[in-house]
C-alpha cells in the first residue's frame, strides 16, 4: 500500500476528539460553502460535500438545516481560511488549517502555542513543500473491481484506491473504498462519482507528509503537547505533521 493508505490508517487512530468539536468544524464549512455557492446543495457541489461529511459524523439534520439558514443570512459573518506553518520540537514540521472570523486573534493564539511548547511558528512556504495536498473520497463499497475503478479514474489523476472500513453510529463496521488524488482533482472526481451513482459517504482534503520522522516516546510527548494545544483551539480545522505514527 502507498503513503495515502498509511496516512489514513494513522489518522483513523485519532478521530476528532469530541463530537461537539466536529459539529463546530462542519458548521464553519457550511458557512463557507453557502457564502461561496449559495444555500441549494443541488447547485452547490461544495455544500453537497459538507452535508455528506455532516452525515458521516452523525450531525443531526436539524443542525445542518439551521446552519444553512444562518449562513444564508447576510448578517452572518464569513470565515477566512488561513494556513499556518511551523516546527514543533525535534524538527517536526506542522501545518495548521484554520477557519477564522478574526485573523488577529487566531495568529496570536497559534503563535502562543508554538512559543509555549518550544516550537517555532514559521513564514508562509516554510514547511508546506514537505506535504502533498490531496483530496479524498470515501465511497460505499458496492463490490467494486478496484483495478477497473482505478483505470476509470486514472485520467482524473487518482493516485491511490484501497478498501477500508468505517464505523457507523451503532458501532458496526462497513466496507468502504477510499480514493486519493491531487487537491485540484476534487471537482472532477466528485462529478464522476455522482454521475455514476456511487454513494459518497464523506470527502475532504489532506496534507500527506512526503517523509516522516521517528521519535522516542519522550520526544513524541513533547510534540503531542503542542499538537493538543493547537487542536483544542476553536479556529483550528485540521493539523498535519511529519511525526511518524506510533505503533501503539
Amino acid at each position: 500500500m502507498g503513503r495515502a493508505f498509511e496516512f489514513r490508517k494513522a489518522r483513523k487512530m485519532k478521530r476528532w476528539s469530541a463530537m461537539s468539536k466536529a459539529f463546530t468544524r462542519i458548521g464553519k464549512d457550511i458557512v463557507m460553502a453557502v457564502k461561496e455557492g449559495g444555500p441549494d446543495p443541488d447547485s452547490n457541489s461544495r455544500l453537497r460535500a459538507v452535508i455528506q461529511n455532516a452525515k458521516a459524523v452523525n450531525m443531526p439534520k436539524d443542525n445542518v438545516e439551521r446552519a444553512i439558514k444562518r449562513a444564508s443570512d447576510k448578517s452572518q459573518g464569513d470565515y477566512k481560511e488561513v494556513l499556518f506553518e511551523g516546527y514543533a520540537p525535534h524538527g517536526i514540521a506542522i501545518l495548521v488549517e484554520t477557519a477564522t472570523d478574526n485573523n488577529t486573534r487566531t495568529v496570536a493564539n497559534v503563535r502562543s502555542y508554538f512559543n509555549k511548547c518550544d516550537g517555532n511558528l514559521g513564514t508562509s512556504g516554510s514547511v508546506n513543500f514537505m506535504f502533498d495536498h490531496t483530496c479524498n473520497f470515501s465511497v460505499k463499497n458496492s463490490d467494486f473491481d478496484l483495478e477497473e475503478l482505478e483505470l476509470e479514474l486514472i485520467d482524473f489523476g487518482v493516485e491511490e484506491i484501497f478498501e477500508d472500513t468505517e464505523e457507523d453510529a451503532d458501532g458496526n463496521e462497513n466496507s468502504t473504498v477510499m480514493i486519493y488524488a491531487p487537491f485540484e482533482s476534487f471537482g472532477s472526481i466528485q462529478s464522476y462519482l455522482e454521475e455514476n451513482n456511487m454513494e459518497i459517504l464523506s470527502s475532504g482534503f489532506d496534507r500527506i507528509p512526503q517523509v516522516t520522522k521517528k521519535l522516542t516516546a519522550d520526544q513524541e510527548a513533547d510534540v503531542n503537547k503542542l499538537l493538543e494545544k493547537i487542536e483544542e483551539d476553536d479556529d483550528v480545522q485540521n493539523v498535519f505533521h511529519t511525526m511518524e505514527a506510533s505503533e501503539e
